[in-house]
């Protein structure tokens, strides 16, 4: 099993990185929480990584911070959640949001994360409020990769569509971000909107 990886960025997307090491470029499905984190494309990065191992397929899956690792873990212990739901979690409320929404049962801002219901919310409050105990710090500084402003409020905006938010909510969520964050490139609008959906 792949723990850790240390490479070269050669490729990076909302939802998926390329990490080369050694001749091989590994590709690693990444949380919105580490892509707006990430240095920019070309530059050396480190990833903690889990293993997910299916009959049909192995998949990598990379966080920024082994605390993000840890989570992605829990949440695939709770019933019902596979890969792609944990990490739509982890991309729909900072790791300290969603702890203390655990914790504390906040059942309404659970449900703002894109695909997750009312029913689900309340299997999470429920199953990990015991487990996250503790949780709920990360890394805190950011790297901007710097595109230029309108075709990174285009893909801030589809990341968020993809992410599940409706267009409307994610043209809101990017066009408010646009008024808070001076530098307009696409990491730093992906984490300023996804602050707004999370209110």
């Amino acid at each position: 099993m792949i723990g850790r990886l240390s490479g070269l960025l050669t490729e990076v997307r909302p939802d998926r990185v390329i990490v080369e090491t050694g001749g091989i470029g590994w590709e690693l499905q990444i949380p919105m929480s580490t892509f707006s984190l990430l240095p920019p494309s070309g530059k050396p990065v480190a990833l903690h990584v889990y293993t997910h191992v299916r009959e049909d397929a192995i998949q990598l899956f990379g966080f920024l911070s082994a605390e993000e690792r840890r989570l992605f873990e829990k949440l695939l212990a709770v019933s019902g959640i596979g890969p792609k739901v944990a990490l739509g979690i982890l991309s729909g409320l900072p790791v300290p949001d969603f702890v203390h929404a655990v914790t504390v049962k906040n059942i309404p801002l659970l449900c703002t994360i894109p695909g997750v219901g009312r029913k689900l919310a309340e299997r999470l409050a429920l199953e990990l409020k015991d487990r996250v105990a503790g949780m709920g710090t990360g890394p805190e500084s950011r790297v901007s990769s710097g595109p230029v402003q309108g075709e990174a409020a285009r893909d801030a905006t589809d990341a968020l569509v993809n992410l599940g938010y409706k267009p409307p909510q994610a043209e809101a969520a990017v066009a408010a971000a646009l008024k808070s964050t001076p530098s307009g490139d696409l990491q730093s609008l992906l984490q300023a909107a996804l602050r707004s959906l999370a209110k």
